[in-house]
Order: C-alpha cells, then sequence, then structure tokens
C-alpha cells in the first residue's frame, strides 16, 4: 500500500496514525495538492490528501473512507465497534474532529490570502466553530479516560489528530488552559508512539 499525503495534513496524521495502531506496513509518498508539480489529481480527482493506493492500484480517498476500510482489514486492534449505537457514537466524535479542522483549515487558507482580499469576517466564523467544537468536545469528554470511556478508539485519533493540527497551526488557540481534560487527553495520546512519530511539521 502507498499512503500519499504531507507532514502537515491533520487528515493524513489520522490514517498514519490507525496504520501504526493497527501495525500495517505501508509506504509514505509525500506530495501535497499545493505543490506545483503534484500528482494528487491523479489519484484523487478532487486533489485532495490522503490517498491511500491498494495493492490493487485501487485509491481510497477521504480520511473517513479510509480508515474505516484499515480498521476492516485485520481484527487486531479494533478502533471501530460492531455496527451499533457505540459505533454510531465513535462516528460522531470522528465528524465533530474534522468538522473543527474544516473550519481551522479554512481560516489558515482564507489568513494566507493577500489581505486586501481577505475576510475578517469569514476568519471570525471559522474560529467561533472551533470554539464551539472544543467547548462540546471537552462536555463530552468530561473526566472519561477516553472519549468512549475506559477504552481507546478512532475518536481518540480523530480528536488527537485534531487538537494537534491546533498545536501546530495556531498556538494563539490557547485551548489547554480552557478545556484541561482535553489537554489531559492529549498528552496521554501524545504517549502512544504512533502519534509521537506523527507530530506534523513543515
Amino acid at each position: 500500500m502507498k499512503l500519499i499525503g504531507s507532514h502537515t495534513s491533520p487528515f493524513v496524521r489520522k490514517v498514519r496514525i490507525v496504520l501504526a495502531e493497527k501495525k500495517m506496513d505501508y509506504e509514505l509518498v509525500i506530495d501535497s495538492p499545493w505543490q506545483d508539480e503534484t500528482g494528487v489529481p491523479d489519484f484523487n480527482p478532487l486533489g485532495k490528501i490522503p490517498v491511500l493506493v491498494l495493492d490493487d492500484e485501487t485509491p481510497l480517498f477521504d480520511s473517513r473512507v479510509i480508515v474505516e476500510h484499515i480498521d476492516n482489514v485485520t481484527p487486531n486492534n479494533k478502533l471501530f465497534p460492531a455496527p451499533n449505537r457505540e459505533r454510531t457514537e465513535v462516528k460522531r466524535w470522528e465528524a465533530l474532529a474534522d468538522g473543527l479542522l474544516d473550519a481551522a483549515v479554512s481560516a489558515l487558507l482564507e489568513s494566507k490570502r493577500p489581505k486586501k482580499e481577505q475576510s475578517a469576517t469569514w476568519i471570525a466564523r471559522q474560529h467561533d466553530k472551533v470554539e464551539r467544537a472544543l467547548g462540546f468536545m471537552a462536555r463530552q469528554l468530561a473526566e472519561k479516560p477516553f472519549c468512549m470511556g475506559t477504552h481507546f478508539s478512532l475518536a481518540d485519533i480523530a480528536v488527537g489528530a485534531a487538537l494537534g493540527y491546533l498545536c501546530f497551526r495556531f498556538p494563539d488557540i490557547h485551548w489547554q488552559e480552557s478545556h484541561p481534560n482535553l489537554a489531559k487527553l492529549y498528552d496521554k495520546l501524545m504517549a502512544r508512539p504512533s502519534f509521537a512519530e506523527s507530530v506534523p511539521h513543515d
């Protein structure tokens, strides 16, 4: 298998963490759709990363599709429960974390446009989404050791990737102070090799 992506993408990091937790071998191919010579559209017509290219050359895209496929391939270290209410809860956590990331990435891209073309209103709306998502996460986590209670799951991976991206790109958002329970969870996740070895960097 080949995973096409970058060291900066939180969605790529989510997939890398799942692959590491499942102990699956793969080749990481560094590419970004923002590069002039990118080959990403050759694998994903939407021009987005990550893309997982299977051994039969089938490309899978959208991190949610990829991580569910990976978890279904091998029975070890299951990250999704069987189809039931609990599985829906895990996927809700993932949707929340991914939504936070969509807003954060949108704000970052807008801030990189020429100053005269930027919309302060748009950036503020995205930051508001991030803050609301963090508040909801903190309330849902409460004093539980993991998002789903006592066991580690895909919910924690998705949330951890989102929090890690905020540390990387938005150090001015002091979510650790506002939500110490999320900070405690993130510190616990960073003790896992899968998280420590996939920290985003330029």
